[in-house]
């Protein structure tokens, strides 16, 4: 069938749930049998969240084909299975960078370049843009009505409404219903007040989801329909709930995905298959075992900033029926307190990706108790540098190993070998080179996307995957340096994982430790809950081991 649109719009406040509430209606879709693509369009005038602070933005989120992009695409994968690209994710800092690119060659020659027509037109382009077959194209605006930098995004899908026409394109706005605890009732104003902002810009909504922490009346969603002009069947509340894997069953449950497709005039009495969200949502309910898992980073203090990490310990947990605990450890307060103290109760360490100086000896502390203590360890990017640059200093007597991202120190002024983690200058990437240098722009300029990798044959690697190649995405500039691997494999550190021509190290792992592992990727950027990635769901296992000995021991 022709392809439909699907806009989802929030009001009265951010960080409602757009991302889930559109993951989860894409999946519910898919469970009816239909091909969904997810989009997200962000407002800001930052060309891709890849410069921006996590603290503010949360993590940054890679595509296999290197965009880096908001983390709500995260979600659209992990709910669909379905992987984005570098077409599914545009901000108002592309936009206006192919505007002015365009405008410089001279192809609005003669006229004046405004945001109506070409700012929206370059908006609908890319909605329009690079489809395959789908069904349903679901399209998330940042950001909430009302922001004077989504104006020309709810213009532009505005026009899309009438270009289209109504048989091809609908409207989700997503709004909160606070509960006022002085007056003990709900308020809906907030939500009308939100409809009128969008219908005041020329959108007229046609479900509107409404945030809650409680049952919203009967009355109620009669009151917000009737004043927001909208079928009372439209008014689906989204309500709180324990775990994220509930909410396409809750939205099935109360017609969401029925609505959709009764909108746009599609007969089908067909009923979701939901059977593989029930086993989930039954393991996570029902765990026989857990463990403790230490996260030794420097963002600690804003879930966001870890949300794909997070999701694929969840989902190692739900491969192993078991609950993972997350212990959060800020790295930078870490390097002045009892490292045993804190950390001879918990299971198994996690040091995450993460940039610059702070931090850095909190986390080598972490990764030196690991290793001494036979603790799992799993170390990611940054947590691999360090995990190589811990063993070096204390084992093979490197004392200043180091990176240049945080000392311009050489490991050895004897030899030529270099740092033993460097910027990288140049690397391959399909046909074309790839070259960076210390002046390159900070934004888009690391090695992005996925990359090969050959595994070593016998390696606790090769037991993890099943295999000898693998393929998985990265968002790093500094790499280990390859000419050391002699020093460190004839102590006991293997290099058991290269690039396929050999000079960059993808993976190390320590002979002589229950489980100590290194990756220079992010495994976490491609977990799902219906295919937990192989190395979180042996690091989860490995914890659970560490688990049931420190029982046995006690």
């Amino acid at each position: 069938m022709t392809a439909r649109f699907i806009f989802i719009t929030g009001g009265v406040v951010s960080s409602l749930g757009k991302g889930l509430a559109s993951a989860s209606l894409g999946a519910l879709l898919q469970a009816r049998g239909y091909k969904v693509r997810l989009r997200k369009l962000d407002p800001y005038l930052n060309v891709d969240p890849g410069t921006m602070n996590p603290t503010q933005h949360g993590e940054v989120f890679v595509t296999d084909d290197g965009a880096e992009t908001d983390l709500d695409l995260g979600h659209y994968e992990r709910f669909t299975g379905v992987n984005a690209r570098r077409s599914d994710s545009v901000t108002t800092g592309q936009i206006y960078s192919n505007l002015l690119t365009k405008e410089r060659r001279g192809d609005y020659l003669g006229g004046t370049v405004q945001v109506i027509p070409h700012v929206t037109d370059l908006i609908k382009e890319f909605i329009l843009g690079d489809t395959e077959n789908e069904d349903f194209i679901l399209c998330e605006i940042g950001g909430t009505v009302g922001d004077i930098e989504g104006l020309p995004f709810l213009e532009a899908i505005r026009q899309l409404g009438w270009e289209l026409g109504r048989e091809r394109v609908m409207y989700i706005h997503l709004t909160l219903v606070p509960y006022i605890a002085a007056a003990k009732e709900l308020k809906t104003k907030p939500t009308q007040h939100s409809v009128k902002e969008l219908r005041m810009i020329g959108i007229q909504p046609d479900i509107l989801l409404c945030r809650a922490d409680r049952e919203i009346p009967l009355a109620e969603r009669r009151k917000i329909a009737l004043f927001c002009n909208i079928r009372e069947e439209s008014v689906i509340a989204g309500l709180d709930v324990n775990s994220i894997y509930e909410v396409p069953r809750n939205y099935s449950e109360q017609g969401f995905d029925k609505q959709v497709l009764k909108i746009f005039g599609i007969a089908d009495e067909t009923r979701p298959d939901l059977k593989k969200w029930d086993e989930i949502l039954a393991r996570v309910q029902n765990p026989r075992q857990e463990a403790t898992i230490a996260i030794v980073g420097k963002y600690t203090g804003i879930g966001d900033a870890y949300k794909s990490l997070c999701e694929a310990l969840d989902h190692a947990g739900i491969a192993n029926q078991a609950k993972v605990n997350i212990r959060w450890i800020d790295a930078a307060g870490f390097e002045n307190k009892n490292v045993e103290q804190e950390l001879k109760d918990v299971d198994a360490v996690l040091v995450p990706g993460g940039f610059g100086e702070r931090g850095v000896n909190g986390k080598i502390a972490a990764i030196n108790y690991a290793r001494t203590h036979n603790k799992p360890y799993l170390g990611i990017c940054f947590g691999m540098q360090l995990a190589v640059i811990e063993y070096a200093r204390n084992v093979l007597g490197i004392k200043n190993a180091a990176s240049t991202e945080f000392s311009e120190y050489k490991t050895s002024s004897t030899d030529d070998k270099g740092s033993l983690v460097g910027l990288m200058t140049e690397w391959q990437r399909g046909n074309v080179m790839e070259t960076r240098s210390k002046g390159s722009d900070l934004g888009g300029t690391m090695r992005l996307g996925s990359y090969e990798c050959d595994i070593i044959a016998g390696s606790l690697a090769e037991k993890i995957y099943g295999g000898k190649h693998i393929s998985e995405r990265h968002r790093h500039r500094y790499e280990v340096n390859i000419n050391y691997r002699e020093d460190f494999e004839k102590t006991g550190m293997i290099f058991s994982g290269l690039s396929p021509k050999g000079h960059l190290p993808e993976i190390v792992e320590l002979k002589n430790h229950h489980w100590f592992v290194g990756v220079q990727f992010h495994p976490e950027l491609k977990s799902r809950p219906f295919a937990p990635h192989p190395l979180f769901a042996s690091f989860v296992k490995a914890a659970l081991a560490e688990d049931e000995r420190q029982k046995k021991a006690a």
